[in-house]
Formats: structure tokens, C-alpha cells, sequence
């Protein structure tokens, strides 16, 4: 397998930025791209209505285009519609596109063969699967590229994803087992702090008592993770003394095949998409 992982903007200038699609994952990457330092007189974006128009030009200062004019103005487009409008999207645009132009997908379940047919034949092609945290600038963006691309697009890609945090490349076909653990994977955590904030509750905590000590410890545990490199079960064993109250927690989590029940969730999600893309 092929990795790469950029914690930093590339070096390397990726010119002129279009985006098409304005919505939650395009105006996170607009947002990060103009807090990493680059110019709003280099980013242009499309917007369906145009009060989100109107919006974005207040807020950033940039240029609001139609598709096929946005496509063209850009030296890498980026598509951040909603994977069932991406392939009328790309056939509108495409006689637009100059030669050369990189199209990075941020559309869940599109493949990069799907991609392809809609556009000029040698297009560089690069698919992504991002994830929600890029919100906040942490963010783990996984890039496919095509055979088309050179490393010069893989590049140009890595430096504009980094801007919302982390970017790893592999090969197309681990996209689907991506989208199941990294795509979904907020909601995952997202749903045990709710159960652990409800367990609070039901044990006498005030909500926002409840909440401050869930978020706080999750973040804690993740830094823990990130920052010391140790596998997750030693840090769990430091936690685990014999015969005591973390102890009885993970025997009843084990006596409810907790861990399976995560394992066979994320197996559902790869399966699932595997089925998204193949329609």
C-alpha cells in the first residue's frame, strides 16, 4: 500500500482554486484554504441560491461564478456537490475544463471511473473522502488519485486538503473501508459521548456538568493516542486495576459484545458503500 501523510501546506503553488458547491464540506475547505494564508483573489466558488452567494462574498471577499465559469477560471476544480448531482454537474462543466485541469471529488460513494466518464478523456481525476472534523481544522482527508495524475496533482491535492488537518493517500480500492472507518467515524464517537453524557445524567450529574467531563476526557484520550503513538489496549490496561471500577465497566461491555457490535457496525458501513458505488 502506498501512504503519505502532509501535516503541512505543501510548498508547491496549486494556482487558481475552483470550488462548485458551497455547502458544509466546500465552505469548510473555502474557509481552511483562506486561514492557511491564500488569497481570496485565488479561490472562486459556485452557489446554488443566492443569498449563499451573497453570503460568501461579505464573509470571504471572493467571487462567486456559475459552474461552467468557475470550472473554467480554475486550474483545480473541486467538486463538493451532493454525490446525485456530481455527474450532471461534471457533464456541464466539461467542455469548460482546460487541458490539464486537476478535478478532485469530494463525493462520497463516486468512483473514479464514474468520474472519468463524465469528463475529457485524460483528465487528472483525484477522489477524497474527508470527514466532519475538518470543521475545526482536524480533519482526515484520504485522496485517491487516478492514472492520469502525475505527482505534481497528488501534491497540489495534499496541500489544499492539509488546510482542514490531516491527509493520507491509498490506493482506490480501500476507499470504501475509508468511508466506514474515517467518514462516518465522528458520528461513532458522537454517539458514545452521547451515551456517556446520558450515563452522567442518570447518575446525578448536571447535563452541562455531564457533557464537560465526556468531551474533555475524549479529547484527552485522543491526544493520548495521537501524541504518545501506544497502542490503545496498553492505554486502556494502565487505566483497568484489578478489581476495579473501570475493570467491572469493561466486563460488562465485553459481556454485551460491545466491541463486535462496533466491528460488525463498520463492516455494515463498507458494505454499504461499497453499494453506493456501484449504482
Amino acid at each position: 500500500m502506498v501512504e503519505q501523510v502532509s501535516e503541512q501546506v505543501s510548498e508547491q503553488a496549486s494556482g487558481r482554486v475552483a470550488i462548485l458547491g458551497a455547502g458544509n464540506m466546500g465552505g469548510t475547505i473555502l474557509a481552511g484554504l483562506l486561514r492557511a494564508g491564500r488569497g481570496p483573489a485565488d479561490v472562486v466558488v459556485s452557489a446554488r441560491r443566492p443569498e449563499r452567494a451573497a453570503e460568501l462574498r461579505r464573509q470571504h471577499g471572493i467571487e462567486v461564478l456559475d459552474n461552467v465559469s468557475a470550472a473554467a477560471w480554475g486550474d483545480t476544480v473541486l467538486i463538493a456537490v451532493k454525490p446525485r448531482d456530481v455527474s450532471g454537474l461534471l457533464k456541464e462543466i466539461s467542455p469548460a475544463l482546460r487541458p490539464g485541469t486537476l478535478v478532485v471529488s469530494l463525493a462520497a460513494g463516486q468512483t473514479i471511473a464514474a468520474l472519468e466518464s463524465d469528463l475529457p478523456e485524460g483528465t487528472p481525476v483525484i477522489r477524497v473522502m474527508p470527514n466532519t472534523p475538518s470543521l475545526v481544522d482536524q480533519g482526515m482527508s484520504v485522496l485517491s488519485p487516478s492514472e492520469h495524475c502525475r505527482p505534481e496533482h497528488t501534491e497540489r491535492a495534499q496541500e489544499l486538503l492539509s488546510a482542514t488537518g490531516k491527509v493520507l493517500q491509498v490506493p482506490e480500492a480501500y476507499q470504501d473501508a475509508v468511508t466506514a472507518v474515517s467518514g462516518s467515524g465522528p458520528a461513532y464517537v458522537f454517539y458514545v459521548a452521547e451515551a456517556m453524557i446520558e450515563a452522567g445524567v442518570l447518575l446525578g450529574l448536571p447535563r452541562t456538568t455531564s457533557t464537560e467531563l465526556v468531551v474533555q476526557t475524549l479529547f484527552g484520550a485522543a491526544t493520548m493516542l495521537r501524541q504518545t503513538g501506544t497502542h490503545p489496549s496498553i492505554l486502556r490496561e494502565q487505566v483497568t486495576s484489578p478489581g476495579g471500577t473501570t475493570a467491572a465497566a469493561l466486563r460488562l461491555l465485553d459481556d454485551q459484545r460491545v466491541r463486535g457490535a462496533f466491528v460488525s457496525a463498520i463492516e455494515a458501513a463498507c458494505q454499504r458503500s461499497e453499494q453506493l458505488s456501484k449504482n
